[in-house]
């Protein structure tokens, strides 16, 4: 089954260990962490034929490389590509026929609570770039929907750098049901001699006097904000670095969350998050340069005209920082340079002077000062190219495919130089890099293993990082080192005496038998909330369609409003609260609004609390809908759940269809919305053009297509539910 490749020796090892335990690999870049993957795949299906194959990685171009790898070396022709893009009518068939799938894991998440995919097929689930699998990621949920609903799984989680936290780690593991951990480091005797010379180049910078004198100002403004928080009691000193800023503004926040408001505690917030975008102003000061530090002064002047955040009206009314401005503005039409820039400018030319066809990838954390160095290698005639993530900024962004595009372009050596931000630090397969430069230090022990790891992949490489004196650059520098000695530390702990923690069965499942369905449907905006999977978890078979009113349906008869707190006043505000409770009650025959939250109902807001009572009384009695209160997504799962398992024990048909409909047009409606694809619009413009269901029913294939708006598949889809005969099942 495997072909065009011999495992090294340290693959083999590791291989024995990942084919009879779930297993986390951490392997340097560049290593063959993909390699352990089709290895493993093809064990598993030797010893189970008939089973799927299973890998996610969090991009599609992450995915498009690991299609291509594995086509490579197995021997199977059925492989296929699962993105957002194919559409999950068309995901479902593909998942039938296909051996091996590789996917993002958002959209699989889907497929999964629809039962479109069934994991218990799968034999072995792969998780790229594993140390995402922490919080709410899709990772976590679909390893942990996978360990409970396959007799035969395997998991392999893979990465170059699970981070440097100890907890993280354990997080990790305990989320993808790890036993086993492997780790190699470049410096394992039988890793070493597959490890290409990567030379580490610290390259220094003075900080000049001009941005000098502007840091002082920004200085002596920062100070002034955290020496009122202080005078305030919200602040223990006036030099408190980022972190602790981050950290105070967060407790702040929860304080005033709590209901406890004062002037001085809302005061303090405000004068935190000045102090914080001073914090930003500086480090773009000293790392970056003058061009990236005075697009960000002119976005927030621009906002403070029309933004109603006191913070950035506070702030334009500081003189302090009104002077730094000024003298930002002046250096900035100077066309002033930071050091970096124009050591930047020597370090690629003299790459390329020497070797035009080397290739060289530039990471800078900004997006700004990622458009200025492009501007600055025009000026020397370096053929380059930017690469931003997806997430549009300022009209600025790339899409997946002109991602692809680019890296081809970059592979192809079109360009020899690609200035790229955090988006290409993660796993993308360029092969020959010659030299990786830092435009900053970054403080993470993670960001900067996958920024090395992007050379001294095949051949002999170099990275040269850029670092600006007598500023946080060294600070970054020396914490980026010691959270990465601490992650090879508390990685060799683990290895040694690590055990799973397993799972306590919850007290809820008495209340809901598993030997008896029990269905759920929920509207597709709530996909992606705790409360579908937490059903899942208890054994509720959950459905998403789009629905007009309601978040949830417990039967074909009960609709559910889902409001959490803050959302509940929120909607009071701005008046769509009472439309909704209106909408619900008219579409079921029983309505239910219910809170989820432990905050305070009363505190959320600027609200009246006789506003808010009267609204719930208005509900109650006004609409005769009931209130339920729930704590969080768990609690609200479980009420649901036991609410669906009451109505659907009484011998009824379910009907996931849910409107209540009145009046003829509205059973018009109703019935034609049902057909499979169809929304209210696509069936008013039916019936708009046939004006009877029976002329729609009778349509020929040419009529429905001479609608304008209704296209080849609808087309399709009506004709299937019209033409096919009914089978009753045996």
């Amino acid at each position: 089954m495997i072909k065009d490749f011999q495992p090294r020796l340290y693959q083999q090892t590791i291989l024995g260990t990942i084919a009879n335990f779930n297993s986390l690999v951490v392997l340097p870049t560049g290593l063959g962490k993909t390699a352990l993957a089709f290895l493993l795949a093809a064990q598993r299906l030797k010893l189970y034929p008939t089973s799927k194959i299973l890998m996610l990685a969090p991009t599609k171009p992450l995915c498009e490389q690991h299609i291509e790898t594995f086509e490579k070396h197995l021997n199977i022709e059925k492989i296929v590509l699962f993105t957002g893009s194919v559409p999950p009518k068309k995901r479902e068939e593909m998942w039938k026929e296909a051996q091996v799938i590789i996917s993002t894991p958002q959209g699989l998440e889907n497929d999964v609570i629809n039962r479109r995919v069934k994991l218990e097929d799968v034999s072995l689930l792969v998780l790229d770039e594993a140390h995402h699998a922490t919080g709410e990621y899709s990772y976590v949920w679909l390893a942990q929907q996978y360990g409970k609903t396959s007799n035969k799984s395997r998991i392999l989680a893979l990465t170059a750098s699970p981070g440097s936290d100890l907890e993280k780690i354990k997080e990790v593991c305990t989320n993808l049901k790890i036993e086993k951990v492997e780790v190699r480091t470049d410096e394992d005797p039988d890793v070493k001699p597959y490890v290409q010379n990567v030379k580490l180049n610290w390259i220094k910078v003075k900080f000049p006097d001009e941005l000098k004198k502007i840091h002082q100002v920004f200085m002596l403004s920062r100070k002034s904000k955290l020496m009122e928080a202080q005078h305030l009691g919200y602040c223990k000193s006036s030099s408190l670095h980022k972190g602790e800023l981050l950290k105070l503004q967060g407790e702040l926040m929860k304080k005033i969350s709590s209901g406890e408001k004062d002037f001085e505690s809302l005061r303090s917030i405000s004068l935190i998050a000045e102090a914080l975008k001073i914090e930003h102003a500086m480090e773009l000061l000293e790392s970056q340069g003058v061009s990236p530090l005075n697009t960000y002064l002119n976005k927030l002047r621009s906002e403070s005209k029309t933004s109603k955040v006191k913070a950035v009206k506070n702030l334009m009314l500081d003189e302090n920082f009104k002077a730094a401005m000024f003298l930002t503005e002046e250096l900035a039409n100077k066309n002033f340079n930071h050091p970096k820039l124009i050591k930047l400018q020597e370090i690629t030319q003299d790459l390329i002077t020497k070797d035009p066809t080397a290739k060289a990838i530039i990471f800078t954390q900004f997006r700004d000062s990622a458009e200025t160095i492009v501007e600055k290698l025009d000026e020397l005639g370096i053929k380059n190219h930017i690469f931003f993530g997806q997430a549009k900024k300022n009209g600025k962004g790339f899409s997946q495919k002109q991602q692809k595009e680019i890296l081809d372009q970059f592979r192809s050596n079109q360009f020899n130089v690609l200035i790229a931000t955090s988006v290409a630090e993660e796993g993308l397969d360029i092969p020959k890099v010659d030299k990786v430069i830092f435009y900053e230090p970054v403080p993470s022990a993670i960001r900067s293993i996958q920024r090395r790891g992007r050379t001294g992949r095949l051949e002999e490489g170099a990275v040269s990082i850029l670092l600006t004196e007598g500023t946080r650059d060294e600070a970054y520098r020396w914490a980026s080192f010691h959270k990465e000695k601490r992650m090879y530390t508390n990685l060799d702990k683990l290895k040694k005496g690590f055990k799973l923690e397993l799972e306590q069965n919850s007290t809820l499942e008495k209340f809901i038998p598993r030997d008896q369905p029990v269905a759920i449907l929920a509207d597709h905006r709530e996909k992606d909330n705790r409360i579908v999977k937490e059903l899942i978890d208890l054994g509720i078979s959950v459905k998403t369609e789009q629905l007009y009113s309601a978040d949830y349906l417990v039967s074909g008869r009960v609709g559910v409003e889902l409001k959490k707190v803050p959302d509940f006043v929120a909607s009071i505000v701005d008046g769509r609260l009472l439309e909704q409770v209106r909408d619900l009650k008219k579409n079921f025959e029983k309505a239910i609004v219910i809170i989820e939250g432990e905050e305070d109902i009363y505190s959320i807001r600027k609200v009246h609390a006789n506003a808010i009572r009267g609204m719930l009384a208005a509900i109650v009695l006004d609409f005769g809908v009931p209130v339920l209160y729930t704590k969080s997504p768990k609690d609200t799962a479980s009420l649901l759940a036991v609410m669906a398992k009451r109505e659907q024990d009484k011998n009824r048909d379910f009907s996931y269809h849910a409107a209540k409909p009145r009046t003829i047009k509205e059973q018009q409606e109703f019935i034609v919305s049902s057909f499979p694809g169809m929304g209210v619009n696509t069936s008013r413009l039916l019936l708009e053009n046939f004006k009877t269901i029976k002329k729609l029913v009778n349509a020929s294939e040419k009529e429905l297509l001479e609608i304008k708006g209704i296209g080849d598949k609808t087309t399709q889809s009506l004709l299937e539910i019209f033409e096919r005969e009914y089978k009753k099942k045996e």
